[in-house]
């Protein structure tokens, strides 16, 4: 009787496995998100505009006007909002913004879905607030969306990415460059890619 070795088992495993995974390929022009409607045609294309012409602009138009213009459009804002030039709102419909939030340069809010954030949060250029993911076990590589939380306090640092269902738990910190893709425990410094804590936040008088 032939004895096969563990090894050519595995191989062969892991052939057999690659012939399946061949078998289901992705095939992108299956991809359907049309279950996906964030709102009409004519709003979006509005909100469009005016996305590019004043809170992408690197004109530093008031801070007031941005929050204006971001109500109108159905956000919530707060008082005392700081919204640097260059920053770029998906929706404002699925935004909350609480009271003394930074919002620095660069920032992207791709919010294809809730995204709110609490009071005296500080959002750091280039940061990305991500909701929008794709099911990689599917063959049409289907749309996800998952909100996010940012509570009062948190100070996400430059060219951030925080991942969609992340919940940023009241006075974290998330480091520069960072991803954080989890919940992000309180009072508590993270840092990495994927951001582990590193150690605990403590606020002098």
């Amino acid at each position: 009787m032939q004895i096969i070795s563990k090894d050519i088992k595995e191989t062969l495993a892991m052939d057999a496995a690659h012939l399946v995974g061949e078998a289901r390929a992705v095939d992108l022009s299956k991809f359907d998100n049309s279950w996906y409607q964030p709102a009409g045609r004519t709003r979006r294309v509005m909100w469009y505009i005016c996305n590019v012409l004043f809170l992408k602009s690197s004109i530093p138009y008031p801070n007031s006007f941005k929050s204006g213009l971001l109500r109108l459009f159905g956000a919530t804002i707060g008082r005392d909002v700081i919204i640097k030039p260059t920053v770029n709102v998906k929706f404002p419909w699925f935004l909350e913004i609480g009271d003394d939030v930074w919002v620095g340069e660069g920032v992207w809010i791709d919010n294809l879905t809730t995204v709110k954030i609490g009071n005296n949060v500080c959002v750091s250029q280039r940061a990305y607030l991500l909701t929008g993911n794709h099911d990689y076990k599917k063959v049409a590589f289907d749309l996800m969306v998952e909100p996010v939380v940012i509570e009062d306090g948190v100070w996400i640092g430059a060219k951030v990415v925080v991942c969609p269902g992340s919940i940023l738990r009241t006075h974290a910190v998330i480091t520069a460059g960072s991803v954080i893709s989890k919940e992000a425990k309180a009072w508590t410094i993270y840092r990495g890619n994927l951001a582990t804590p590193v150690r605990r936040r403590i606020i002098d008088a």
